[in-house]
């Protein structure tokens, strides 16, 4: 399949995944792809991270577990590509579906969402409750500007591992790259942290993600800020470009900076900062210390806005590339 194929594709699935997302009746019958990659790397790390080997021995067996995975991934993204190839537009109806399970613009929204919503109906503790679907933080630990910024984060975040990766992948590489693309992503969160049982296991995992996440971190820059011009104001978008240059890098990550600078810019709030995880304090820098030191519910719901609008410039730069190669 040519690139300009590839670039429609990727168009109509954003446009699919905007408006259908991930229907909780569909999975609640199907397994999710990502689960099935759940599976495939615990499958791995049962039989090759045994707790009593040498540390070298357990970065080795990482490294090999992680190259036979996205080899699989590779080699079922071909198979895929050939099978579809064979039913025409079925085919190519059925790629678009395909790329669209593997994107999360409207789950990414919905699940944001819902602390902006669980906070107006349920104060703090519905807050902390919903944050803690969709971040690693200790809940009981954040107030509620604490919930609010932790909501915002992972929303950028996610817009560039979740969003902008993927279809940058399958843009440039097709179904085997967002398939490796995924696999990848997903054993980045299980095993790519440096805790004792994965600092070495998960060692490759976490710098491949690192590399492979580079781009598109640098991107979602540029898209958030063109959200923020399409949903707030040109001094907006200018802030995000700017607290983005100058503090994307203050983040443990070399990646999940950039786009979470960019909405505090955006939004003229402060992220980042100490926080805990199961119980131990972690402290960063705080990105954009010169905004606002209070996020609100209604902080959370303007960043959601902006991130729809970045979605939408990302499908209509897709388009435009496409058109400009034909």
């Amino acid at each position: 399949m040519m690139a300009d194929e590839h670039l429609l594709i990727l168009v109509l699935a954003l446009l699919l995944d905007r408006i259908v997302g991930d229907p909780d009746w569909l999975w609640a019958r199907l397994p999710h792809p990502v689960v099935a990659f759940g599976k495939a790397i615990a499958l791995f790390d049962r039989r090759f991270n045994g707790r009593g080997l040498p540390g070298h021995v357990r970065r080795r067996n990482g490294v090999l577990s992680i190259v036979a995975l996205l080899s699989l991934s590779v080699a079922a993204g071909w198979i895929l590509e050939y099978i579809f190839g064979l039913f025409g537009p079925l085919g190519i109806l059925a790629e678009i579906v395909c790329v669209a399970v593997l994107l999360a613009q409207k789950s990414l929204a919905d699940h944001v969402g819902t602390v902006a919503a669980a906070l107006r109906t349920d104060g703090l503790a519905g807050g902390r409750e919903a944050v803690s679907r969709i971040v690693g933080r200790d809940p009981e630990t954040l107030d509620e500007p604490g919930v609010c910024r932790a909501a915002i984060e992972s929303l950028a975040e996610n817009f560039s591992d979740g969003v902008v990766a993927p279809a940058l992948w399958y843009a440039v590489f097709g179904l085997p790259g967002i398939l490796l693309y995924k696999m990848l992503n997903t054993a980045d969160s299980m095993i790519g942290h440096k805790s004792e049982a994965y600092v070495d296991f998960g060692w490759a995992s976490a710098r491949l993600d690192d590399l492979a996440n580079w781009p598109a971190a640098r991107l979602s820059i540029l898209l958030i800020s063109v959200g923020a011009l399409l949903r707030s104001s040109l001094s907006a978008a200018i802030r995000a470009i700017d607290v983005a240059l100058r503090d994307g890098g203050l983040h443990r990550s070399p990646n999940s900076g950039r786009p979470e600078a960019a909405i505090a810019g955006a939004l003229d709030i402060q992220l980042a900062g100490p926080r805990i995880y199961s119980g131990v304090l972690v402290s960063e820098p705080m990105i954009n210390g010169a905004g606002r030191d209070t996020a609100m519910a209604s902080d959370i719901e303007s960043a959601i806005s902006i991130f729809r609008a970045a979605c939408t410039a990302l499908a209509l730069a897709a388009l435009l590339l496409f058109l400009c190669l034909l």
